[in-house]
């Protein structure tokens, strides 16, 4: 096998493993769909899952969880991308309102943001609200910013909603949990359950 394409599976195993969202049957399936074209073995590939403690990982939870009380949805591993994570946190902010919730405002980290995590050892979170309005975005980056240092994380923050909220000096420890919802439905678990 081409040692590019080993290397390159390789990483994406590691991160995949390392991200804590994910059990092996699903790290594989996303696998093979990555590679599909490239008719890879994966049997050849040994891992296991990660074996963190979810230190800094239990704190991010805490603060994301205690942002439903101020009326604001937080979603773990949403989507890819920004992009991504904006439809999804859109796509839920439907699914509250059909069923009677009504959050002014949304913050989340995407898949990228876990790898650059991994890597760099900084966490950005994407904030905003649902009605385009400039004025409120920045009420939900205060708030968000706020509550990530009531866990006393770092933040580097430019204090605008040009740009997301850095959490520095973070080191990604999540270890996989077959017991709870993360991603759009953990975050809509949370958000009605303490709304």
């Amino acid at each position: 096998m081409n040692p590019d394409l080993v290397e390159e599976i390789e990483y994406m195993m590691d991160i995949l493993t390392k991200s804590g969202f994910f059990n092996t049957d699903e790290i594989l399936e996303i696998l093979e769909d990555e590679f599909i074209e490239e008719d890879v073995d994966f049997s050849q590939f040994k891992f296991s899952l990660n074996e963190f403690d979810n230190t800094n990982f239990n704190k991010l939870e805490s603060a994301f969880n205690s942002l439903a009380n101020e009326n604001i949805v937080a979603i773990h591993n949403c989507g890819y991308d920004i992009e991504e994570g904006v439809q999804d946190a859109f796509e839920l902010f439907v699914h509250l309102r059909n069923n009677d919730f009504y959050p002014k405002g949304f913050c989340f980290y995407t898949f990228e943001d876990i790898e650059e995590a991994i890597i760099d050892k900084k966490l950005k979170i994407t904030f905003g609200d649902f009605e385009n309005s400039e004025d409120k975005a920045l009420e939900i980056g205060k708030i968000v910013s706020n509550s990530l240092k009531s866990e006393n994380f770092n933040i580097n923050w430019d204090g605008t909603i040009n740009n997301q909220i850095e959490i520095i000096l973070f080191n990604w420890d999540k270890a996989y949990d077959d017991e709870k919802e993360f991603e759009i439905e953990g975050a809509y678990d949370n958000f009605v359950k303490r709304c």
